[in-house]
């Protein structure tokens, strides 16, 4: 290895929390930095900034953009204005500050980029609320405030498809390596994994030029459905990666002339795509987890943080599912849970408890879709147990065998959901008024643009028969 290769190394590794100018200047000389891309995480987690030279980029000026960014839905549509006392022709700019601890190759890129997830501030420098970042923060701060670390694990699946240029048509699996297509019922397999290798294999390459750590690639049981398991952390650090890794599938995917989808029910026949989100909670002095007391067993704690999901998760769900799609993944008999029940390794409830020694015990809440922001995601389901604990609720006792067989106890659909959390006064005040706000608007612009669309099985059934 030469001079300049062990210097770059070393670059790389000094860049982390309390990252400074210097040292950025230094990690994108050793990398031949050409462009940067200024990524902010919008209300749907899709990345919104800016790409500029990285001469600009080492400078650390303020990078501005307008508040619509967090004011715009799925489908481009803009909501929000008259509320905050602005119209969407008058909006004030803000400033997008980096995190220069995000900072990673992107190495899919045709010239050497770079990119660095951003935090959205006010020009007064305070946190935009409604920004998903901010929220995450917010959530954290509150469990740090009682001396707590919250800890999570997410667990994300994906499909894999051929190209779709036509909406009208299904989704179809692609082409694997033996020159057929994805079989579905084939979960664990690793034939499976191995008929998209090349894919996987760029997965790999691409996380380890970014520094994101992949516990494990595993087949699930849809067609092409693959699960990424990360190493468990910080819940910001840990959103961070999921919106990186997004983008990443993704770019694999485009790589090898295929689609990579975290539509939560992308194939009417195969089963939904989750984001199962691992969760657990340390002293944040001692790094003792709380969930286990000084026999070894479950603490109090423990219970009032499942009492809490049980609670409020189904009050949540808007946000742990949030598009009319995402439902039809939470149905009885499609592989996902239709309930709030716990139980101890029991994959068919909506909360997992699974086998693990005392200083690892967590809660899996299994409810999530793949297509929910993830900072989101785990605001949302932290601010659930942080309510069982500050409230000390008690869980109904845990479930013995298939708890799909008992009453679906989510929201069935997008509109009911939103019913639920305008309701629910307590999430509002942990998340952020203003944030839960404006997140209504979106979902129901959202809803009421879906309902304008006439489906193949209204087209099908009604056409000639009513």
């Amino acid at each position: 290895m030469s001079a300049d290769e062990r210097s770059g190394s070393s670059e790389s590794e000094i860049l982390g929390v309390g990252a400074t100018a210097e040292s950025v200047r230094g990690w994108v000389r050793a990398h031949r930095i050409e462009e940067v891309d200024c990524a902010v995480p919008d209300i749907a987690g899709v990345a919104r900034g800016k790409t500029m030279p990285v001469e600009k980029f080492v400078k650390l000026e303020p990078v501005h953009l307008p508040i619509s960014i967090f004011h715009q839905t799925i489908t481009g549509d803009y909501v929000g204005f008259e509320d905050d006392g602005q119209a969407l022709y008058a909006e004030s700019d803000l400033m997008m500050v980096p995190d220069l601890s995000t900072i990673r190759p992107a190495p899919w890129a045709s010239s050497p980029t770079a990119q660095v997830i951003h935090d959205a501030t006010w020009q007064n420098g305070d946190p935009v609320e409604i920004a998903p970042r901010a929220v995450l923060r917010r959530v954290v701060d509150l469990y740090r405030k009682e001396g707590w670390q919250p800890v999570v694990a997410p667990e994300l699946e994906f499909y894999l498809t051929k190209t779709n240029p036509d909406p009208d048509y299904p989704l179809e699996p692609p082409t694997g390596r033996s020159g057929r297509k994805g079989s579905g019922r084939q979960a664990y397999s690793l034939g499976a994994v191995d008929e998209y290798d090349k894919i996987v294999d760029d997965i790999y390459e691409f996380a380890e030029l970014q520094y994101l750590q992949i516990d494990t690639i595993i087949q699930e049981g849809g067609a092409a459905q693959l699960e990424i398991n990360l190493v468990h952390g910080d819940p910001v650090h840990l959103a961070d990666q999921v919106f990186l890794f997004k983008r990443t599938i993704r770019e694999a995917a485009f790589k090898h002339g295929c689609y990579a989808t975290f539509m939560a029910k992308p194939l009417e026949n195969e089963p939904g795509s989750a984001m199962h989100i691992h969760q657990s909670v340390v002293d944040a002095k001692t790094g003792r987890n709380i969930f286990t007391d000084e026999k070894g067993q479950p603490s109090r704690l423990f219970r009032q943080f499942l009492a809490g999901q049980q609670k409020y998760l189904p009050s949540a769900m808007c946000l742990l599912a949030p598009y009319v799609n995402s439902y039809r993944r939470l149905v009885p008999g499609g592989a996902a849970p239709i309930n709030v029940e716990w139980g101890l390794d029991n994959r068919s409830a909506g909360l997992r408890i699974p086998v693990s020694g005392p200083a690892a015990r967590r809660v899996e809440n299994r409810l999530p879709g793949s297509d929910s922001n993830p900072y989101l995601a785990i605001a949302a389901s932290l601010a659930c147990g942080y309510l069982g604990m500050k409230n000390s609720l008690e869980p109904r006792e845990a479930i013995v065998g298939n708890a799909y067989r008992n009453d679906h106890q989510l929201p069935r659909g997008l509109l009911e959901a939103l019913l639920e959390f305008e309701d629910s006064k307590d999430l509002h005040k942990i998340l952020g008024d203003r944030f839960s706000h404006v997140y209504m608007q979106m979902k129901r612009s959202e809803f009421e643009e879906f309902m304008r669309v006439i489906s193949p099985w209204e087209r099908e059934h009604l056409l000639l028969s009513v």
